[in-house]
């Protein structure tokens, strides 16, 4: 059994093939073109490279958020027009549960950290329990960089992994204010559609899948414009 992963929810576009032994192959591209330019492009590549076709799919998972609106809405639609297309049954995986995944062997804690703008990023707090799995320590949310702070230094000394595009902007503040801080390298911090498509994989073992119908995107919070909108 074969599942194809679509990440879109950042800069960062990727595709992932995965089956019960092994990432078949992953496609990443960070540079530049829109991910309307990119995604079914880097699918096409993937499949003609691993020498596969979209008909050997046996679902279709994507990344549902939280991320840039935008770029969720392209992943969300283009995953969805496959499974429609093809019958094939749906996974949706968190933004943050994915990036956290690219340290599923860390000792510690992991905090995924997407920069959400207006001094908020969007996070969430795992820690590693062992053969590559991770628990969720606190719901997924938008919340400012202080409040982050203080809800990792209530989990006590720990080492702290952060791994996401926030790290460029919040890493130091974070670092400066807990005892052990580890900060990912690049190849590490960024969305890897390899790690959903082993989560999406997993949940389709699990039984954990949906209609295309039914998959739905999670914002976390709604748009500026839409707060704009709601002020008028």
């Amino acid at each position: 059994m074969k599942v194809l992963t679509i990440d879109s929810a950042t800069m960062v576009a990727g595709v992932s093939i995965v089956d019960e032994n092994r990432l078949i192959g992953e496609l990443t591209v960070n540079y530049q073109k829109t991910h309307s330019e990119k995604l079914l492009t880097a699918v096409d590549h993937l499949l003609q490279d691993v020498g596969l076709g979209i008909n050997d799919m046996d679902a279709f998972g994507v990344v549902s958020g939280p991320g840039s609106f935008t770029g969720l809405r392209i992943g969300m639609a283009t995953a969805k027009g496959f499974a429609q297309a093809l019958n094939k049954p749906m996974v949706t995986i968190s933004t943050l549960e994915s990036l956290a995944h690219n340290l599923n062997h860390a000792t510690g804690l992991v905090c995924p950290i997407l920069d959400a703008q207006r001094n908020q990023v969007y996070s969430a707090i795992y820690r590693g329990v062992g053969d590559g799995h991770l628990e969720a320590l606190c719901p997924e949310q938008a919340i400012g960089i202080e409040k982050l702070v203080e809800l990792l230094q209530g989990y006590g000394e720990q080492k702290t992994y952060l791994v996401g595009d926030g790290i460029a902007r919040f890493a130091e503040q974070i670092s400066d204010a807990l005892a052990q801080t580890v900060v990912a390298t690049h190849q590490h911090a960024i969305n890897r559609a390899g790690s959903a498509g082993v989560l999406a994989y997993r949940r389709f073992l699990q039984g954990k899948t949906c209609r295309y119908d039914q998959a739905t995107l999670t914002y976390l919070r709604p748009s500026y414009a839409e707060e704009k909108h709601h002020e008028l």
